[in-house]
């Protein structure tokens, strides 16, 4: 694993400030279709609270040509009228440089790197040394893929170019398993570059995990649970009409109602001075873990053992059989002992896993 990383001078918010007790939120339609279409969905969300900024896609990066690619160069002059007009921030996907010199003539205010270029790190560092010297927020997104690393490092490259207000979007991650939603949400992903940046804001794009409206509220209540700063979510006047990710976008309305249905928690040792019950479980919750890792380590002990017997009896680590056994008595003993069902078959499977890469170490003599 590797160690915890800090990018320089971070700002602890990326935006324009973020008074009151509802999330920073980056809310507009997913593609600037005209400019009375535009200039209609600022209007609106200008009056939701909480929205601070608004999103419009100029360029479209799209999976297959002749499709729907955004209008381009001439969107600008809509979003700066609607800046104009509504006070609110601009903010827009780039993907190159000559996208970042558009957009800084026309007085955009926020940039945010995609999840398809922030897979390729010349792009990133294109997009980076165009910034050079621009003092403006840039938000990176994840990776289509899910690769902490990757994303770390697109971040990085934007710091290194000196900008400082910098911060991460959540938007979920291609799979090519059956789910209930367009992008994997994968929420370890995205704790483990908080854990490895702590001071870094991140926000989550539930549009884009989601890939349609029913579930946008159970998405943005866990991205807030989970302490990321706030959200980015498409908003549409008329969503049945849009020329792009039609299923995924609200009415201004449906934002505004959603919004005020958040419950915000606190984070932050203040809650364990003034509730000392929760400090208590979590004592309760240390001494708990460390009673597993024990126990964890008396197994591997003992799987090693096994191994060195197989080895004396010329048998094959991989033991079918025993294997189906095992795993279909403890997901027995899980579901008896009210146990979800899936997480301990996907701990079962690690640690089988685990299992067959020890006992072949035994098995050749390895180091272990």
């Amino acid at each position: 694993m590797s160690p915890p990383v800090s990018i320089a001078h971070l700002a602890s918010r990326p935006d324009l400030d973020n008074p009151g007790p509802l999330p920073y939120v980056i809310a507009g339609p997913c593609s600037a279709e005209s400019e009375q279409q535009v200039l209609q969905a600022a209007r609106a969300l200008a009056d939701v609270p909480g929205v601070k900024a608004f999103r419009a896609g100029v360029w479209k990066p799209r999976t297959r040509p002749n499709t729907f690619e955004g209008i381009g160069d001439d969107a600008l002059h809509w979003l700066e009228a609607a800046k104009a007009e509504t006070g609110l921030a601009v903010a827009i996907e780039v993907a190159n440089a000559a996208h970042v010199e558009a957009a800084l003539r026309h007085g955009v205010d926020i940039f945010w790197i995609g999840a398809r270029t922030t897979t390729n790190p010349f792009s990133v560092q294109e997009i980076a040394d165009s910034l050079r010297g621009v003092d403006l927020p840039v938000w990176v997104k994840n990776p289509v893929n899910p690769d902490v690393q990757l994303w770390l490092g697109a971040l990085e490259r934007v710091n290194k170019a000196g900008i400082t207000r910098l911060g991460a979007i959540h938007r979920g991650f291609t799979s090519s398993e059956k789910m209930a939603y367009r992008n994997a949400p994968k929420w370890e992903i995205v704790i483990e570059l908080r854990r490895l940046v702590p001071d870094l804001p991140v926000l989550c794009d539930p549009s884009h995990i989601a890939g349609r409206t029913d579930v946008l509220r159970t998405l943005s209540q866990k991205a807030l649970d989970l302490a990321m700063s706030g959200l980015m979510i498409e908003v549409h006047p008329e969503p049945e009409k849009a020329m792009s990710d039609a299923k995924q976008q609200l009415r201004p309305d449906e934002l505004a109602r959603l919004l005020g249905s958040l419950h915000l928690r606190e984070e932050g040792s203040s809650v364990l001075r003034t509730d000392s019950r929760l400090q208590e479980l979590r004592v309760q919750s240390n001494a708990i873990d460390y009673e597993l890792l024990e126990t964890l380590a008396r197994r591997m002990h003992v799987v090693k053992e096994i191994g060195q017997v197989k080895k004396e009896h010329n048998l094959t680590i991989l033991q079918v059989q025993r294997w189906q056994e095992v795993l279909r008595d403890r997901l027995e003993k899980a579901g008896d002992l009210g146990l979800d069902t899936t997480l301990v078959r996907a701990i079962y499977e690690l640690l089988h896993e685990h299992a067959i890469a020890l006992q072949s170490e035994v098995m050749n003599d390895l180091k272990t």
